[in-house]
């Protein structure tokens, strides 16, 4: 448990307590933004403040009992729905058994809490069995979904809930940030892949993403320069894949067909290639560039099923070789 928010959580939080202060707390509040932004850990502050049997003016007391189980992970009012493997759907069963323990009334004098992450993971019969708790919410009950993909809950979800909107903090600040938790170089760049998102940059240092990240790059310019072979690449990227990759190519396509109307380097996303985007740009057509962009676009679901990675990446790269003016 953190014992304090970050910085960038200072106006988000103060909204939360203006809830608690005016006994306006809402049956369900849905927290959305980008990875990397501490969503969980501001849920789970709010968590435990709802909880705290003895608020101070703007934050748990951090001793009562209330506060000492929950920060052991053991509060009977504080449930933790997730699914049972990364990755996986929360299915009916889950949501029945939370729905069991619902029925029952909170243990302690404050609020239960129940925080379901991500969201988005509930399947059809899943989200249907929720939406029940919704219609008929249980006494001293709020319910906080984390969500990075919002657009994929159900409308009937989504219109029963509050929303807090977590967004990118200015980076003049978490330049700072990023420089006293280690990162000493390359901090707009970081937060420029990470979409802004401090926690994301940071991870994205200790993992050498820029490096990465830049021989993703040569790799997929060699294959239009006719330097290699899509279906040999995409056997490569299927062997050793990143999490970011489709995202970057969605960036460097965008940048691509940027090139051909625009000359100004900080209009472009990914600015620290603009020499070879501009060069790229040259060699492709335009149309053929759209198409591919739209393939892209349709890649970020597909990946999400059961399909043949490898496949989907070869089917990427040959529409990519094809992308240039000679086609």
């Amino acid at each position: 448990m953190l014992n304090q928010i970050y910085p960038w959580h200072d106006s988000y939080w103060l909204h939360l307590v203006a809830y608690v202060k005016q006994e306006r707390i809402p049956q369900a509040l849905l927290i959305n933004g980008v990875a990397g932004l501490g969503k969980l850990q501001l849920a789970l502050y709010f968590a435990q403040y709802l909880i705290c049997l003895d608020r101070e003016e703007n934050t748990f007391c951090g001793h009562c009992s209330s506060c000492k189980l929950f920060m052991a992970n053991t509060h009977p009012d504080f449930i933790f729905l997730e699914p049972e493997e990364p990755g996986k759907a929360i299915g009916i069963d889950l949501v029945r058994q939370l729905i069991t323990k619902l029925t029952l009334k909170p243990q302690y004098s404050g609020y239960r809490v129940v925080l379901i992450k991500p969201a988005e993971k509930m399947n059809t019969n899943s989200a249907n069995a929720f939406l029940k708790c919704l219609e008929e919410p249980p006494e001293r009950t709020v319910f906080l979904l984390h969500t990075e993909l919002m657009q994929q809950l159900p409308a009937t979800i989504i219109s029963r809930c509050q929303k807090l909107l977590l967004a990118p903090p200015k980076a003049e600040g978490i330049i700072s940030w990023l420089q006293e938790n280690g990162v000493a170089e390359q901090q707009e760049l970081l937060l420029n892949l990470a979409q802004g998102a401090p926690l994301q940059a940071l991870a994205y240092a200790k993992e050498n993403l820029v490096e990465q990240r830049q021989q993703y790059f040569v790799d997929w310019q060699n294959i239009v320069l006719h330097h290699a072979c899509p279906v040999s690449l995409a056997e490569k990227w299927h062997k050793h894949p990143s999490p970011g990759l489709l995202g970057w190519l969605i960036s460097w396509t965008e940048d691509l067909i940027k090139c051909h109307f625009i000359t100004q380097h900080d209009l472009l996303y990914n600015n620290d290639l603009e020499k070879n985007l501009h060069a790229l740009a040259k060699r492709l057509n335009l149309k053929s560039l759209f198409e591919f962009y739209k393939l892209l676009l349709k890649a970020t679901y597909r990946v999400q099923t059961q399909l043949n990675k490898q496949l989907l990446f070869e089917e990427i790269l040959i529409t990519w070789s094809q992308s240039t003016l000679n086609h």
